[in-house]
């Protein structure tokens, strides 16, 4: 483990030009170029042409969820600026029941100009649909950087339907502008079903209905899970060496349905972003747990170190198999859990066959993740793109790696 440990931040960085971070996407998702790597060979294309580097049969997983209108703004007496930046419910913890309230919820969030907010409630009064609601917000608690807010409304509106209302989309720092009208439908995948994340999934932001409906037509399957995408995501490795970096935790739903399929097919999974390679590697992970635990209930955890130095192994199709009997047992029909995994150079992959990408940020988690895919093969990839005119980042290219 300490090999992995010892690796250095460094060593994972390139020059960056701001003129390359796309600030907006194109007007059609699926014209962006597309980058092909496989087996060290590098071809460039249109993405609404992707069906044809896939293999036949090829099983591609997609992460449903949808991103929130996570940033809220209040005002106090004193005229100064609060910004509150939901990151996850804490009561009640489940995201949709949460969502589903209609008079009071906690959740973890970040805070903007939190020295001007000592104490007291803050207040923000609105109108949906002509009716009025006041909405009210507490700080309950702090733990580093984030505190535990109640917030609690009048009107009895679901608090989705609140933090719909007078919440902003929230855009990747990065891109240095404020959240646009046209964001609202650019920043969701065109697939989009579950609330809860603060970032979209950005590798599926190049699909488009007639797309998938090409790789349908390719006999190329789609499955769906859910990977609600934290802050933590944009966070940047300060330390000199990974052990210094903490993982940010998210919470993963996956069908029961969907890892039986994999137990009877494991080729060509194609996982639709690192939040789909994270959620499916993490299930081997599980799967390993349940060989020697029997956790109460459906609530597990795969911590960020689970997979280095653990010496105890069994093959992928009877972790797999692990976590389909604890399902039947407690009469489930889908695993939830939480994953801090990460994901390093030297990491063997024990699902996916390849994987659906963008560029990401230099000295970034997700780097460390797309070169344990590549090897050193990362910095010929990142080079092309660079000497060949490709956009950068959450609105920018996109990459098709294949094992």
């Amino acid at each position: 483990m300490s090999s992995h440990k010892d690796i250095k931040i460094s060593d994972f960085t390139y020059d960056l030009p701001d003129v390359r971070i796309a600030k907006y996407p194109l007007t059609e998702r699926d014209k962006s170029k597309l980058l092909t790597w496989k087996a060290g060979e590098i071809s460039e294309d249109i993405f609404s042409n992707c069906a044809t580097y896939l293999p036949v049969n090829a099983q591609l997983v997609f992460n449903n969820t949808r991103v929130i209108h996570a940033r809220m703004f209040f005002r106090k007496e004193t005229g100064a600026k609060i910004e509150i930046f939901c990151l996850e419910p804490i009561q009640p913890v489940d995201y949709q029941i949460s969502f589903q309230e209609t008079q009071k919820v906690s959740w973890k969030c970040m805070v903007g100009n939190s020295k001007k907010w000592k104490e007291g409630i803050l207040k923000n009064e609105f109108e949906i649909n002509g009716k009025p609601v006041v909405l009210s917000a507490e700080k309950k608690g702090q733990s580093g950087n984030s505190f535990q807010i109640e917030f609690s409304w009048t009107g009895g509106n679901h608090f989705s339907e609140i933090i719909e209302h007078i919440g902003q989309l929230p855009i990747p720092p990065y891109l240095n502008r404020d959240t646009e009208e046209a964001d609202e439908e650019t920043y969701q995948t065109v697939y989009a079903k579950i609330d809860g994340s603060v970032a979209a999934p950005t590798a599926g932001l190049h699909f488009t209905d007639d797309v998938i409906a090409r790789l349908a037509a390719k006999n190329i399957t789609s499955k769906e899970l859910t990977l609600h995408v934290g802050a933590g995501t944009f966070q940047p490795v300060k330390s000199e060496t990974i052990e210094g970096h903490t993982m940010h935790h998210e919470k993963v739903i996956i069908p029961k349905s969907i890892i039986e399929g994999f137990i009877q097919n494991p080729e060509n999974i194609i996982a639709v972003g690192t939040t789909s390679v994270r959620s499916l590697e993490s299930l081997y992970w599980l799967g390993l747990q349940l060989e020697t635990q029997a956790p109460s209930e459906n609530n597990f955890e795969v911590k960020q170190w689970d997979p280095y130095g653990n010496e105890a192994r069994i093959s992928t199709q009877k972790a797999l198999q692990n976590i389909v009997n604890f399902l039947e047992k407690v009469k489930q029909n889908e695993v939830h859990f939480s994953t801090q995994i990460i994901i390093l150079p030297g990491y063997n992959f024990k699902l996916i066959g390849g994987m659906f990408t963008n560029f990401h940020q230099p000295q970034s988690t997700l780097l460390l993740l797309i070169s344990a895919l590549l090897g050193n093969d990362w910095h010929k990839v990142y080079d092309y793109a660079l000497a060949n005119n490709f956009r950068f980042l959450s609105y920018g290219d996109s990459n098709l790696y294949l094992k």
